[in-house]
């Protein structure tokens, strides 16, 4: 398991020892959610908000 940093509000997150790209993890702190945007090296950003379609 490796440790980051979260991007909201900088607390240890524990990540999975093989994460998967765009896999949404929980800062355990802040309850923000994050998302693996790349594996090697691994960086966590916050996830983005999912957009309503409304049917379009």
């Amino acid at each position: 398991m490796s440790v980051q940093a979260c991007p909201e509000c900088a607390a240890d997150v524990s990540v999975a020892d093989a994460p998967e790209l765009n896999e949404i993890i929980e800062c355990g702190e802040c309850a923000g959610e994050l998302e693996v945007v790349s594996v090697d090296p691994l960086i966590i950003a916050v996830a983005p908000e999912a957009e309503e379609d409304w049917g379009e």
